[in-house]
């Protein structure tokens, strides 16, 4: 009798827990892949018809911000199956680069490939796709740009100039100052005469920093010479060819002006809508690939570049309160600019909202940097 008591209790608690079951819907699948949903509806055909295109650069050989261009270049004849030829063109073979952003609008060349920042006077929210001080690191830039909204407020500012746009390759922090007078502290940056450009220019003015917006090619000689005290350009892989080691002594980290670097790829807009529907794909596609390749590439190369360099400059450090006074000074700028310009407020807004919604998340994952196992072990957890 208890036994059959005790099964009619356990078939009453599985009835009636599968019943719960059984009324408890499934969670809906998580996340829409929305080119999915776009190109669902469109039709890809190909043709026999081969275009050529011409693409300027702000860049020469020597550095490598011209291999992301050349490897756009590659991976579209690859991919199109040569249908698609796009010639590469270095700095001043056709038009003088800082004239690039205007030639490819007017239709003189089909495409560039630059800096964002370089454009700045043309619209001031153009910065904000470049890099901006404190701002967006690469893991930032790819997350914003295909997550986030902001490839479409990239293009929406390009549109009116006739431009259409994609991401050309990306780098991660920038070096700091390279530098032949010693500054770790606030006090240290009084006076000294460093190169920068953009934004930073103004942020470093207001902590009694004398700037200048040397041209890259002049830095070297300009350090040489003592001209200037010191000099931000670009990544250990861009600066190591340029010989800055040997004409400094110090490496001021870190490169706070500039968490990452964003490359753009801009298409004259006629251009561009004059390409068969496979062919915009293409060009899509291998923007990204290109996005993906250029980050590992130039990120591994700086892993020699640093150790080269360290045998004639020393790496230091600013210290905590420094670094914390350059973040509320850039803070206080990039509101200035903010309230004057509508555009970069949107575009701002956008970066610092994604930063804040995925602080949660930073936090939750934190404290397991991928230090070498011996450091970690010694209580090195955090980046």
């Amino acid at each position: 009798m208890r036994k059959i008591l005790f099964l009619t209790v356990i078939f009453i608690f599985v009835f009636v827990i599968s019943g719960i079951a059984a009324d408890k819907k499934p969670r809906e699948k998580y996340g829409v892949d929305e080119r999915n949903v776009e190109w669902a509806k469109k039709k890809f055909e190909t043709s026999n018809k081969v275009i050529n295109w011409r693409m300027g650069e702000t860049w020469t050989k020597g550095i490598i911000f011209h291999d992301f261009a050349q490897h756009f270049c590659d991976s579209v004849r690859a991919v199109s199956g040569g249908r698609l030829n796009i010639k590469l063109s270095q700095a001043g073979a056709i038009v003088p680069p800082m004239e690039l952003f205007d030639a490819v609008g007017k239709g003189v060349l089909e495409c560039g490939h630059a800096w964002s920042g370089y454009w700045k006077g043309k619209n001031e929210a153009i910065v904000c796709f470049g890099s901006v001080p404190y701002g967006l690191d690469a893991e930032g830039y790819n997350l914003w740009l295909f997550a986030r909204g902001g490839m479409k407020m990239w293009n929406d500012i390009y549109k009116p100039f006739g431009l259409v746009v994609f991401p050309g390759g990306l780098t991660g922090q920038e070096m700091g100052l390279f530098s032949n007078k010693k500054a770790v502290k606030m006090a240290d940056f009084k006076g000294i005469k460093v190169r920068t450009v953009g934004w930073y220019m103004d942020i470093l003015s207001r902590l009694g920093v004398s700037v200048t917006p040397l041209p890259g090619g002049e830095i070297y000689f300009a350090l040489e010479r003592g001209v200037i005290d010191g000099a931000e350009f670009a990544t250990p892989a861009v600066n190591l060819p340029m010989g800055f080691d040997e004409v400094t002594k110090y490496v001021i980290e870190p490169g706070v002006h500039q968490p990452a670097s964003q490359f753009e790829i801009f298409i004259n807009e006629k251009a561009y809508n004059s390409l068969p529907e496979d062919l915009k794909a293409v060009v899509d596609i291998c923007s990204k690939e290109t996005q993906l390749w250029s980050y590992a590439w130039s990120e591994n190369l700086n892993i020699k570049a640093v150790d080269e360099m360290a045998k004639k400059v020393e790496y230091v450090k600013m210290d905590k309160e420094t670094i914390i006074e350059f973040a509320k000074t850039s803070h206080q700028y990039l509101e200035e600019v903010k309230a004057k310009y509508p555009d970069v407020k949107k575009v701002l807004d956008s970066q610092e909202q994604y930063l804040k919604e995925f602080a949660k998340w930073r936090d939750i994952r934190g404290g397991v940097a991928p230090w070498p196992y011996e450091d970690f072990v010694k209580g090195k957890l955090y980046q």
